[in-house]
């Protein structure tokens, strides 16, 4: 049905945010309403996997650069690029803020670890830093791969991106989001199997890819 947003998504929404929905629904605003919906509820699907692929990345790089410096503030002694000695610098001033405000003067290297973010730990396998963490250090983080150094970075800049796109809310309902799951797995397989097996267990993307047509048609309301 073409015609006028509704009352409730044009103040909820900008023209610009709601505006491709409309054009991806050939014009019917009910359907593009559904499907902006929808777009919300596979979004907190993926938010569950993504999550621990994450936290589980975060954690298996951490321990291992713990592990080899000696250290845990091992970031004081790795011979870290301008990029991330950048983002380490910003994530001691946020960790050093937050225990501020909480009324304490110190706080842990695990506070700094936390404030640093998933694109800065796939930075750590990029190829200017083969060398200095991937060959002696940070293979051992991926029991579950044996492949090139270049191949895992790039699905893992690819999760980023999409995790990126997850959390700001923005559309993901055009993109090949099978494929998007199928690598977070692979990615996960990596790291721990026996993780994946996990997570796999609550993994709600399945069920809401395969009701994508009968939500859009109005057959039934997003699962929030």
């Amino acid at each position: 049905m073409t015609g006028p947003t509704p009352t409730w998504l044009h103040q909820a929404l900008s023209a610009a945010r709601f505006g491709p929905y409309v054009a991806s629904s050939g014009g019917d605003v009910e359907r593009a309403s559904r499907l902006y919906q929808w777009n919300v509820e596979v979004s907190a699907a993926f938010y569950v996997p993504l999550h621990w692929l994450e936290i589980a990345l975060r954690n298996a790089l951490n321990e291992r650069l713990r592990a080899a410096y000696g250290r845990e503030d091992w970031w004081d002694r790795a011979p870290l690029v301008q990029g991330g000695r950048t983002k380490v610098d910003q994530a001691l001033k946020n960790a050093r803020r937050n225990s501020r405000r909480e009324g304490s003067r110190s706080f842990a290297p695990d506070d700094v670890v936390a404030e640093l973010s998933f694109g800065f730990w796939v930075g750590l396998l990029s190829r200017k830093n083969d060398r200095t963490f991937w060959v002696p250090i940070l293979h051992q983080a991926f029991n579950g791969y044996n492949g090139r150094r270049d191949d895992l970075h790039r699905d893992l800049l690819s999760m980023v991106l999409f995790r990126n796109r997850v959390m700001h809310y923005e559309p993901i309902h055009h993109r090949d989001l099978e494929k998007d799951r199928h690598t977070t797995y692979r990615l996960l397989e990596y790291i721990g199997p026996e993780l994946a097996g996990q997570v796999r267990r609550h993994d709600r993307v399945p069920a809401v890819l395969a009701g994508r047509n009968d939500a859009c048609a109005g057959d039934h309301a997003p699962g929030l």
